[in-house]
């Protein structure tokens, strides 16, 4: 392991990486951190750190983890940060550190073509939408020369849906009584993960591993030295929605439709068959329509007392357990026959077991677990989600005594890591902050408009639009407006629409990416969005110049988890306010925050509607945790700032 100032020399001005690079800038901060992550990596133990924009925390990581000789995970919170560090930072920096080690990137089963459901599709094709089938003829063509089989490769949204049709899970995989299991690439991908001493994988796929669940990881992770979580705030949510349990619309129409493909290669005798899966597709239209009957069309979350309470959308549940219950049946006889047949007949009677847990009355529910629903378009997902994954890390590094560094821009509120270590059980973890090299007192400037009603009050929004007609006139365009809610949204986006001076780019007209790019292209753009576009978006230059925030970012109260989490606190003698939900809507803030000042050379203005920043006593929160710009109440100030030089 190379000492800390070998590490500190390579991201040094008379470094390799500033050779080699021309936009390479050396950093102070940025070498304390790889420094303190060589540390780690060599003596082993859990560092938490925070990292502000523009320190280069990927830098400050990759190049001791290249050069640490030892076998290292990095997780990041997306696939396309993983796409990121595999198809550019790291080839960079191994390049100019002439480090030959072998670095492999590794994502769940969902994410690689699979041969044999391809050529199932492709047989029925009529199966599908018009759309998908489009789609199928574009994989199809893929197919013939893809190496990787990563459906990242192909230009098809990654929620498509022609991919749940060629792509496997666990549960349908055939394994090695696959017919094409010797040109597999999930399999190719697992060896090049296990043989390889850097791997990059996601939060989702960790988590599968530390679950035992067989998502293609678990050949990997015993043997890894270090494991480096970036972007580690997302990684508590990620575990939460992972260690629990869903059934979905979807899952139950894609048991159908794979059973009724099946039947017609293995069976086709019993006429039975295809009957109960239609029944199974029936009674799951009929409770999705029940569900809007009792709860209401629009898309909504709320807890599983509101079904528990509605007779006649448990009268549908109760007939889709019997539907499930007739499948299973009509499959039991002919399981045997294949492979395919057999596990399907698992499926089947996995997806009752599942439902049945759902169903399970508190005494029996598992405990620490809040049972929720959500209503999406035409489809329903109903969940179990525990209230508490600290345990599971916990445990976790002490069956791999190895290197744990999590990291992010945004983990610490104030100067206290408390909350999130909390979250991942790692209190006794070492800590360090290092702030942004960014001039933020040159460069930016918080603006705090006057009048503002509370966001409880009718006429807020109205408020919001006029701020926001203000701000972009004088910012021209430039400006990303985001939202706590999409209801918010789309009032400003209907308000605002009628105004042509500016381009305006709105969530849901257009893929994220799309609209994210179209907006770097524009230069004097508008765009609004709601979570999606609080993290994870980098645009430098003038065409971001503003950054307009609606309301404080806590979760709301109706919100089922949230509502689970507070009374958990409050039996534990907790503060739910002051305990979880601050904390979350100071990181959510720092996240926003971040999408503004991406360069040494941007310029931007930071527009907090909600007046409760300063009017209530925890506006201090907030304001001691975003980076240290100049601060005022007047539109002047902001006209003057964007004024021409």
């Amino acid at each position: 392991m190379p000492t800390p100032p070998a590490v500190i020399q390579a991201l040094a001005a008379d470094g390799p990486l500033a050779e080699r690079l021309p936009h390479f800038h050396p950093r102070a901060q940025q070498q304390d951190m790889a420094a303190r992550v060589a540390e780690r990596l060599a003596a082993g133990g859990t560092l938490i750190c925070e990292a502000g924009t523009g320190t280069g925390k990927t830098f400050a990581y990759l190049v001791p983890a290249l050069l640490s000789g030892r076998k290292i995970v990095i997780s990041t919170g997306t696939r396309n940060l993983q796409d990121q560090l595999f198809q550019r930072d790291i080839p960079l920096i191994r390049e100019a550190l002439a480090v030959p080690i072998e670095v492999a990137l590794l994502k769940g089963r969902g994410n690689y073509l699979c041969r044999y459901r391809l050529a199932l599709a492709l047989e029925e094709p009529t199966r599908y939408r018009p759309e998908v089938r489009q789609h199928l003829q574009q994989v199809r063509d893929w197919s013939s020369y893809t190496q990787q089989g990563d459906i990242a490769e192909l230009a098809i949204p990654e929620d498509d849906p022609v991919w749940p049709a060629v792509t496997s899970t666990a549960d349908n995989c055939l394994g090695q009584e696959c017919p094409v299991f010797s040109d597999c690439h999930l399999l190719e991908a697992r060896r090049r993960a296990q043989a390889a001493e850097l791997v990059v994988v996601n939060h989702h796929l960790l988590c599968a591993d530390l679950a035992l669940r067989d998502e293609g990881f678990g050949e990997v992770l015993p043997e890894a030295e270090g494991f480096i979580i970036d972007e580690a705030h997302q990684l508590p949510e990620v575990a939460a929605s992972f260690f629990g349990l869903s059934l979905s619309a979807r899952q139950l129409i894609e048991l159908a439709r794979d059973i009724e493909a099946t039947d017609r290669s293995d069976a086709g005798d019993l006429p039975e068959l295809p009957l109960a899966c239609h029944g199974l597709r029936q009674c799951v239209a009929e409770l999705r329509l029940s569900l809007t009957q009792a709860l209401g069309a629009q898309d909504r979350r709320g807890p599983w007392q509101e079904i528990a309470n509605a007779s006649l959308v448990m009268r549908a549940i109760d007939e889709l357990g019997v539907a499930l219950d007739q499948l299973t049946a009509a499959l039991a006889p002919i399981a045997e026959r294949s492979r395919g047949l057999e596990q399907l007949t698992a499926r089947a009677r996995a997806t009752r077991a599942r439902l049945d847990n759902l169903l399970a009355d508190e005494c029996r529910a598992e405990p620490h677990q809040v049972r929720w629903f959500d209503l999406q378009g035409s489809g329903f997902r109903f969940h179990q989600t525990p209230l508490d994954v600290s345990e599971v890390f916990r445990e976790q590094r002490k069956r791999h005594p190895a290197a744990w560094i999590f990291t992010s821009a945004t983990l610490a509120v104030g100067d206290s890591f408390a909350h999130f270590a909390s979250r991942v059980g790692c209190e006794e973890a070492e800590t360090a902050q290092w702030e942004s090299p960014f001039d933020y007192p040159r460069q930016a400037l918080l603006y705090c408009p006057t009048a503002m009603p509370e966001p409880s009050q009718p006429d807020y929004a109205t408020r919001v639009v006029e701020v926001a007609r203000e701000v972009i006139a004088l910012s021209r365009g430039r400006a990303f407006l985001l939202f706590t809610s999409h209801r918010a949204l789309r009032t400003v986006a209907s308000e605002l629409a009628s105004q042509r001076e500016y381009p305006l780019l709105v969530q849901g007209s257009a893929p994220r990416g799309e609209l994210i790019e179209r907006f770097r292209q524009l230069g004097n753009a508008v765009l609004l969005g709601t979570s999606s576009f609080w993290e994870g978006v980098d645009v430098r230059g003038e065409a971001l110049s503003c950054v307009l925030i609606d309301k404080l970012p806590f979760s709301s109260p109706a919100d089922p988890i949230l509502q689970a989490r507070a009374e958990a606190l409050k039996r534990q003698g907790g503060n739910p306010f002051r305990d979880f939900q601050l904390p979350q809507a100071v990181i959510a803030l720092k996240q926003g925050t971040g999408r503004l000042i991406r360069d040494p050379q941007d310029r931007g203005v930071l527009v907090v509607c909600d007046p409760r920043l300063r009017s209530r006593s925890y506006g201090r929160v907030f304001l001691d945790s975003l980076p240290p710009m100049r601060r005022t109440d007047a539109l002047d100030d902001l006209a003057a700032f964007f004024a021409p030089a």
